[in-house]
């Protein structure tokens, strides 16, 4: 998506899921923050917007302008995005990256802009970042262990020998590879057999796809780690078109509300929360920071909460 198609897509907003823009008045002294997501098709970030509008209203000393793009993987769309609150001035972004190292380009191109910027939820490269010789804070999880925490449900669940199977996120952002290396801490911890692995992208209906073939491929499928809920439910979709509801148990990763009824009735066992629409907010508050003169460098931690059907909301 080119600049001009990025422009246009903005004014008509809603069509491709871009979040409607908080107009500053001129002549307010109010810092601008950006913040840059990922789809807003995806429960999590649509929790992630309402949260950080809800946060910068309570707080009442910024402006906000929250950006979501068309899907997980499209990276032309969030470095139009860059390149838009670039041009228009902003005193700061926060940015969820769909990719960890493509995105940074732009990000250094804000910086010697004299944009602020935060980094939540996927981390940037750090290979990358010594590259371009900036060290930009990280406001986010450790998704490794908030994945193991998952990948341990299961593996006590089918018990050493369990074949399982690993439906990857994005393999060019840094939390999908995390929660990839604790889910296979989980299976060597648990003894379980890992029989394959593949991307579905973050998309649910990829995922869907993804899985089908797998169980084509491996009959004997006893168990899923999915990288996020909206790739569960792909997965249990495939589950329940092939037969076997109840058959394969899945575990996954981010507690979005359409997981809630799958956790209740046992065709997802676990996922783990992130907060979400806390995180953004924490992105929010580091930002001011930034812009009041503090210049924050490496990870700030955040939580994460495994949720099982015993404490699914």
């Amino acid at each position: 998506m080119d600049r001009r198609t990025f422009l246009a897509a903005c004014a008509a907003a809603g069509s491709i899921g871009i979040a409607p823009r908080f107009a500053w008045a001129q002549g307010s002294h109010k810092p601008v923050i950006g913040l840059v997501m990922k789809s807003l098709a995806n429960e999590f970030f649509k929790d992630m917007q309402e949260g950080a509008v809800k946060h910068a209203q309570e707080r009442g000393d910024l402006t906000l302008i929250p950006v979501g793009i068309q899907s997980e993987t499209d990276i032309d769309g969030q470095i139009a995005a860059v390149e838009n609150l670039i041009t228009r001035k902003v005193d700061a972004i926060v940015i969820a990256p769909a990719d960890s190292r493509a995105l940074l380009s732009p990000i250094v191109r804000a910086m010697k802009a004299g944009i602020k910027i935060i980094n939540i939820d996927v981390a940037f490269d750090p290979a990358s970042m010594r590259k371009h010789h900036v060290d930009i804070a990280f406001v986010g999880p450790d998704n490794r262990a908030g994945a193991r925490l998952s990948g341990d449900v299961l593996a006590k669940a089918l018990g050493r020998g369990g074949k399982v199977v690993i439906i990857e996120g994005n393999p060019g952002a840094e939390n999908g590879v995390q929660r990839k290396l604790g889910f296979t801490d989980a299976i060597a911890a648990g003894g379980l057999m890992l029989i394959d692995s593949r991307t579905g992208h973050w998309e649910t209906e990829e995922a869907n796809t993804v899985f089908t073939n797998m169980l084509t491929a491996h009959q004997d499928i006893q168990g899923v780690m999915a990288a996020n809920d909206s790739m569960a439910l792909g997965v249990v979709k495939a589950i329940d078109a092939a037969g076997k509801p109840g058959q394969i148990k899945v575990v996954s990763f981010d507690n979005i509300p359409a997981i809630q009824p799958l956790l209740k009735d046992g065709k997802v066992l676990a996922t783990v929360d992130q907060f979400g629409a806390q995180l953004a907010a924490m992105g929010i508050d580091n930002a001011m920071k930034e812009i009041a003169g503090q210049h924050l460098t490496g990870w700030i931690k955040t939580p994460v909460k495994l949720i099982t059907g015993q404490s699914a909301g």
